[in-house]
């Protein structure tokens, strides 16, 4: 499990570190803190990025725009933004609009409109593709990760970091090594997102990682897995370790 990451991108000294400690005190992670456009760059590409905060005018040109229009050429490199600006300059805003920010804040910003900023840009940006979002709006599940809304922060799982996935009634346990979540998902619904190779059902109620495997009892209908943790292999799903690669 890792924190969701954010890039900030403003050269006033006062407003990134008010940003850097409202994002910290609320759980996330700051990838870096760039001043101008060839250092925001540099930082985007170096480090894992979930979000941005750009301030729309770096050094007293629109930078941060020239930054948000050359990541939005990649898809793949794409990633969810949010300006912040002091400016009232109505050219500036329609050019800042073509590049389809998830919102517009106005300086000087507060802590409730930052959080509430990163929280739907998060979920707006990886609801486009490929993408679950709960009945009750507090989880998003994208190709390699899950954004799980936990007080005032979204937290980062990785899909890879998922050692089960257990259901009730309405709601699935998701199981790390570390941590526990709980959202409302039905099972059928959350396996038919997961890559069907390495996430096998063993009972009615569990979904594994195969990767996380370590012992199969089978006399005692039992999966071991990384981290002592243990759930049922029933008759019915027994045929996924026809598959396993079994030395004899």
């Amino acid at each position: 499990m890792s924190k969701v990451s954010v890039l900030i991108i403003e050269d006033t000294p006062a407003e990134s570190e008010a940003l850097v400690k409202v994002l910290t005190q609320n759980n996330y992670a700051i990838a870096g803190v760039a001043t101008t456009f060839s250092d925001a760059l540099a930082l985007f590409y170096k480090n894992t990025v979930d979000i941005v905060i750009i301030d729309v005018f770096l050094n007293g040109s629109p930078e941060g725009i020239t930054f948000a229009e050359t990541i939005n050429i990649t898809p793949d490199i794409a990633r969810p933004f949010v300006f912040l600006t002091s400016s009232n300059d109505r050219q500036i805003f329609e050019r800042a609009k073509l590049t389809k920010p998830f919102s517009f804040l106005l300086k000087p910003f507060n802590e409730l409109e930052i959080l509430y900023a990163v929280e739907m840009a998060v979920e707006k940006f990886y609801e486009q593709s490929n993408v679950f979002l709960s009945d009750d709006q507090d989880t998003v599940l994208s190709t390699d990760s899950l954004f799980i809304k936990k007080k005032n922060a979204l937290k980062k799982v990785l899909i890879d970091d998922i050692v089960y996935i257990e259901v009730e009634e309405r709601y699935c346990n998701i199981i790390t090594e570390h941590e526990k979540f709980v959202i409302m998902i039905s099972l059928t619904k959350i396996s038919e997102l997961l890559e069907k190779n390495k996430f096998v059902k063993t009972h009615r109620n569990y979904i594994v990682n195969a990767n996380k495997i370590e012992e199969i009892i089978l006399h005692d209908n039992l999966v071991i897995l990384k981290g002592n943790h243990k759930v049922t292999l029933s008759e019915k799903h027994k045929d996924f370790i026809k598959k396993l690669n079994i030395l004899r």
